[in-house]
């Protein structure tokens, strides 16, 4: 008997640790170690020191214009579909109209006339894919949730990449720094992941990810 209530009580204490105060950076550090890791493959570490080959670096942007575009018309039906609440709406339109701002800008700098067609990786499929279950079969803010490691993965890579001005990636780093995700998200993530459960289901789906962040680079 004591055995088990001891259990229990150390269940409740556990569930209860979930329960943070801030699940936006609670998310990020629970999973940093996957960043620690992707900062460390071939493809950025050779970007930091200017002798990862051109190849490398336009495949590497053909496939981020496809996760672009694919993410943007995903945004696109969720900004449709969702009448309330008012505040995950507007995050949906807000982020929509971002990404196809973003969008069009890369299209044009590229001279792509319209929409290219991309075969995807097998790492960029497979990160797609987890988009495509959280838009269908997931509440519109776990979609939110798979947004951010992106979001803040790119800006910790270019704040923590020792780039110089004189390397032909510094502009990839220059372009990539200073955002600010948090003005984004983490009210949003705060005020609705407030149970245990909410915030592992939340850290699950994050950290699953951040982990294709990690293969997209890996596989470039």
């Amino acid at each position: 008997m004591k055995t088990s209530t001891l259990l229990c009580l150390c269940f409740l204490g556990f569930s209860y640790s979930l329960a943070v105060d801030d699940v936006y950076e609670y998310l990020w550090e629970k999973n940093k170690d996957i960043a620690n890791k992707t900062i460390g493959l071939d493809f950025l570490r050779q970007m930091e020191n200017g002798s990862l080959q051109a190849e490398r670096y336009v495949n590497f942007t053909i496939q981020d214009i496809g996760y672009l575009l694919k993410v943007t018309k995903m945004l696109k039906r969720m900004s449709a579909k969702i009448a309330q609440p008012n505040d995950i709406r507007d995050f949906m339109k807000g982020r929509y109209l971002s990404y196809k701002s973003f969008a069009d800008f890369m299209l044009k700098q590229y001279f792509f006339k319209g929409e290219p067609l991309i075969q995807q990786t097998p790492a960029m499929r497979k990160y797609l894919a987890v988009y495509r279950n959280l838009m269908d079969n997931e509440e519109p803010l776990y979609f939110a949730v798979g947004l951010l490691p992106c979001a803040r993965l790119w800006v910790w890579l270019a704040e923590n990449l020792n780039t110089p001005p004189t390397n032909a990636y510094y502009t990839w780093k220059v372009e990539n720094m200073g955002g600010h995700p948090e003005k984004h998200y983490r009210a949003l993530l705060n005020k609705y992941l407030i149970t245990p459960e909410k915030v592992a289901k939340a850290n699950a789906m994050f950290r699953a990810q951040m982990q294709n962040e990690h293969d997209f680079f890996f596989s470039s």
